[in-house]
């Protein structure tokens, strides 16, 4: 498994490929914009793109999402409660939906041999979902490295993201931590030193 971080826009989105490095296929989770930039590192690796995966609909996720499908003509996967026909409140209006799937608790996705399980991790947002693949966790808004995501925008709600980092800190075994925004962590080091899910474990 090989996971390149490329942080893309204004608010310097985190935009992961996630390969198989065997078959040299691969995932583009949350591209937030600078759709050459992520074809660019795609091509220049010789790898095969089969999937988009958001972990939210806000607009700083998404909004290289058309262009991309565009080129490249992959599925794009996102929980159901994320879709916005209507570009309401902090998100972007999803006008590609001929490609558009939806992922819930459970869902299992393979690129290559690799496979990614779906959690459903409200509270930034009503579908936010956190992305597990071997040892890493794609968390989108839901953790970042000594903070959670905000829960004042539509649909977010901080006794829901208490109970989402809750689910996270009780997963067994530690987990590299690939967060929406900012640098990479782990979960041990969350649940050491993260306020927010000390909060939500209790220790406060």
């Amino acid at each position: 498994m090989l996971i390149k971080t490329l942080p893309v826009g204004q608010l310097e989105t985190n935009c992961y490929i996630l390969t198989d490095e065997n078959s040299k296929k691969c995932a583009i989770i949350d591209p937030g914009a600078e759709a050459n930039t992520i074809l660019d590192y795609i091509e220049s690796n010789s790898l095969t793109p089969v999937a988009i995966f958001i972990t939210h609909g806000h607009f700083d996720h998404i909004m290289a999402l058309e262009e991309l499908v565009e080129v490249t003509e992959i599925p794009i996967y996102i929980h159901e409660l994320e879709y916005d026909k209507d570009a309401k409140g902090n998100r972007h209006k999803l006008s590609t939906d001929s490609k558009l799937n939806f992922y819930r608790e459970g869902d299992e996705l393979e690129i290559g041999a690799l496979k990614v399980t779906v959690l459903e991790t409200p509270g930034h947002s009503l579908g936010s979902v956190t992305l597990k693949c071997e040892d890493a966790l794609f968390t989108g808004d839901t953790l970042f490295s000594g903070d959670c995501g905000r829960t004042d925008l539509e649909g977010g709600s901080y006794p829901t993201m208490l109970k989402s980092l809750k689910r996270l800190a009780d997963l067994d075994g530690n987990y590299e931590v690939y967060p929406g925004h900012d640098e990479s962590t782990t979960l041990d080091n969350e649940r050491k030193f993260n306020r927010n899910m000390r909060e939500a474990l209790g220790h406060f």
